[in-house]
């Protein structure tokens, strides 16, 4: 519980000082990709590696579903993953635990190497958002899609 609200703190933290930082703008989509079915957003608020913590990077981004949209099935990585819902709701599956929906305020949190297989927008009308905190490998990538069968 202790953890979870230490990083809490750090995300408000974030959001707050997200305007004074600089971060790395968000991948550009392909138009193929563009035409293709809409997808979710990240949209990174701060990158820091992290003092006294030798190749390990702190990054916050917003995580946007527009309506009725989902996530591709991913990992992130040796990531150390904090999610919090900003906006509307999410339903969610990692590894082998039980489906989970998430509503505005909520939070959960993913292992290093874990497999998040569910993650969409319950609404098919309101957008989702997400607040998500990583804690990676300096130079890893934030989120790896699963290969296409």
């Amino acid at each position: 519980m202790r953890f979870a609200a230490g990083l809490m703190a750090v995300a408000a933290l974030t959001a707050a000082t997200a305007c004074s930082t600089s971060a790395q703008p968000a991948p550009a989509k392909s138009p193929a990709a563009a035409a293709s079915k809409p997808s979710e957003s990240l949209k990174p608020l701060l990158q820091q590696a992290l003092p006294n913590v030798e190749g390990k990077t702190f990054t916050s981004a917003v995580v946007a579903f527009p309506p009725n949209v989902g996530a591709l099935p991913h990992r992130h990585g040796q990531a150390f993953v904090y999610a919090y819902v900003l906006e509307g709701s999410v339903r969610s599956k990692v590894d082998d635990k039980p489906v989970t929906t998430y509503h505005q305020g909520e939070n959960w949190i993913e292992q290093p190497g874990a497999h998040h297989v569910l993650t969409e927008n319950t609404s098919r009308t309101k957008p989702a958002k997400l607040l998500v905190v990583f804690v990676s490998n300096t130079g890893d990538k934030l989120k790896v899609d699963d290969p296409k069968s």
